[in-house]
């Protein structure tokens, strides 16, 4: 038996929906499709606004300061949102686990995968695989997929631009050093007429 779209792949795109709302109807369905989910009912404007206030209350796990905390916010997500486990073949998918009533609304789907895919993630992988870009200027949240579990980005662009701007302040401050102190960078400046 499969537990389908509970993994983090599934998360990432949820994490990108969290970082990029959809804007309409239509779209929140392409991306929901994207992710590998079976669309069962016609996405609504009430299915739009929902998913769009769940997102960042979802958001919010990755602010969680401490384990406990995450765990108290994600209870309540899945308090909120699961039912009774029950095994089910629908969509000619092979057998897997639904943690959700049938015929609900894509809304509600969204929130129960969401909810327990983030609990399989988080207790399976490590309570410390959710947080938010450390790219000052960035915030996204990000869902920890990597083999070492030492995610600080949301994406390689952002790693590269801290990289980048440590390294450039690194040079910058290493610069200013050899010129208070009187060595090649100083004597650089003098002879180009710039001292």
């Amino acid at each position: 038996m499969q537990q389908n779209h509970y993994s983090g792949e599934f998360l990432g795109h949820v994490a990108d929906l969290t970082n990029r709302p959809p804007t309409g109807v239509a779209e929140l369905e392409r991306r929901w499709v994207a992710a590998g989910m079976v669309v069962d009912h016609p996405v609504r404007e009430v299915d739009l606004h929902e998913v769009c206030e769940f997102l960042p209350r979802w958001g919010r796990l990755a602010d969680a300061e401490t384990d406990e905390r995450r765990v108290e916010l994600l209870n309540g997500l899945l308090t909120e949102c699961t039912a009774h486990p029950r095994v089910t073949d629908h969509g000619g998918d092979p057998w897997h686990i639904h943690f959700r009533d049938d015929d609900l609304p894509m809304a509600a789907v969204l929130r129960v995968a969401t909810s327990i895919a983030t609990a399989r993630h988080l207790t399976e992988r490590g309570m410390h695989r959710m947080g938010r870009c450390a790219l000052t200027e960035c915030g996204n949240v990000y869902v920890d997929d990597t083999r070492g579990g030492r995610q600080r980005y949301c994406s390689v662009s952002c790693a590269n631009r801290d990289a980048v701007r440590r390294h450039r302040a690194k040079r910058a401050a290493g610069t200013q050093q050899s010129a208070a102190a009187g060595g090649p960078a100083a004597a650089r400046d003098v002879g180009s007429g710039s001292g």
